[in-house]
C-alpha cells in the first residue's frame, strides 16, 4: 500500500469505511484470501462471483480484455497490496449483481467496437463503477435542490432528511481508496432511484446517511443497466459532493461552506438531468427492506 494512503486506521473510523463495521478485511490481504472471501459469498447468498486471481504476467497472456477475462473465465484480475484493486473485490464481495450488470455491457460494447475504442455508454459504465453511488430520494423538494446545484438546500437546510427520506450506497471503489488517501472531498458520480421514505428509512442508514447494500432494489438497478435503460451516456449521471453529506466532513455546516468549498460547483448553463429511475415499483414486487 503506497505511503500516501497510510491512513487506514483513521480512514476506517468515519464515512464511508465506518459502515463496513468489523467486515472490513485488513489493507494487504493477499489475493488467496480475497478469493475465499467470495467463494464464502456465494456460498452464504447463492450469487455467483468470478474467482480472484493474481494479476500475473502469465494470467494476461491470453491477450484478454480485463471484462473480457472475467466474462469468459470467470477470472478477476488482481493486483496483490493494492488498495484500489481491493476495494474493486470488495465491491464484487457486496454488489454482485450490480457488478455483473456493468461486466455485460462491457462485453457487449466492446464486441461491437473492439478493446481500443469506447463507447459512450462504456464511459458511464466506468465512471460508475470508479466513482459511482446510488441516491436512493424520496420527495421532489430534495431532488429540485440537486437539480439546481442548491448544495445548501440539499445538505444543509435539508440535513435532517439525510438518512430519512434519502441514503446512499456506496459503490465505486475508486470513492473508498479516496477516503483511505484523505481525499476528504471526492465528488461521486451518482445514479438518482426514487424510492418511498419510509422503505429508505427501513433500510437502517448508517453515520453518513449509507445505506449499505439493498440486495432486491440493487438487483431492478441491475436489470435496467444491463438492458441499457441506465448508464447508456455519461450525462445519465449526476454529480454528488460527498462532503456536503451530514456526517462526512469536519468542516462546520455552514453556508459559507457550500459556497466557498470548490467541490460544491454551480450548475453548467444548459445542463439538465434525467429524472431518477423509479424503483418505487419495486415496492409493488415484493421488495421488503434488507435485513
Amino acid at each position: 500500500m503506497p505511503e500516501s494512503c497510510a491512513g487506514w486506521g483513521e480512514a476506517i473510523a468515519g464515512p464511508p469505511l465506518a459502515a463496513w463495521g468489523g467486515e472490513l478485511p485488513p489493507p494487504r490481504t493477499p489475493v488467496a484470501a480475497l478469493d475465499r472471501l467470495l467463494r464464502e459469498a456465494c456460498s452464504r447468498d447463492g450469487h455467483a462471483r468470478p474467482a480472484v486471481r493474481e494479476q500475473t504476467p502469465a494470467l494476461l497472456a491470453d491477450g484478454l480484455h480485463y471484462e473480457e477475462r472475467i466474462a469468459r473465465h470467470d477470472t478477476l484480475a488482481t493486483r496483490p497490496d493494492c488498495v484500489h484493486d481491493l476495494f474493486n473485490v470488495l465491491a464484487w464481495w457486496r454488489h454482485p449483481a450490480l457488478k455483473w450488470a456493468l461486466n455485460a455491457r462491457q462485453v457487449a460494447d466492446i464486441a461491437q467496437v473492439g478493446p481500443r475504442q469506447r463507447t459512450r455508454g462504456q464511459c458511464a459504465l466506468t465512471h460508475f463503477d470508479e466513482a459511482g453511488v446510488v441516491v436512493w430520494i424520496a420527495g421532489d423538494d430534495l431532488l429540485a435542490c440537486w437539480d439546481r446545484h442548491d448544495w445548501a438546500g440539499l445538505f444543509h437546510r435539508h440535513a435532517p432528511d439525510w438518512g430519512r427520506r434519502i441514503g446512499v450506497t456506496v459503490f465505486g471503489h475508486a470513492l473508498f481508496e479516496h477516503a483511505v488517501c484523505h481525499a476528504h472531498r471526492p465528488t461521486a458520480k451518482a445514479l438518482a432511484v426514487r424510492m418511498p421514505a419510509e422503505r429508505i428509512a427501513a433500510q437502517r442508514p448508517a453515520t453518513g446517511a449509507i445505506v449499505r447494500g439493498w440486495p432486491e432494489a440493487e438487483a431492478l438497478l441491475a436489470a435496467a443497466i444491463a438492458d441499457g435503460r441506465l448508464l447508456a451516456d455519461p450525462q445519465d449521471l449526476r454529480p454528488l459532493p460527498l462532503a456536503g453529506i451530514p456526517g462526512w466532513h469536519d468542516a462546520p455546516p455552514s453556508p459559507a461552506f457550500f459556497r466557498e468549498a470548490p467541490c460544491f460547483r454551480p450548475l453548467r448553463p444548459g445542463r439538465r438531468y434525467p429524472p431518477p429511475f423509479d424503483g418505487e415499483r419495486a415496492c409493488g414486487s415484493g421488495v421488503e427492506a434488507a435485513a
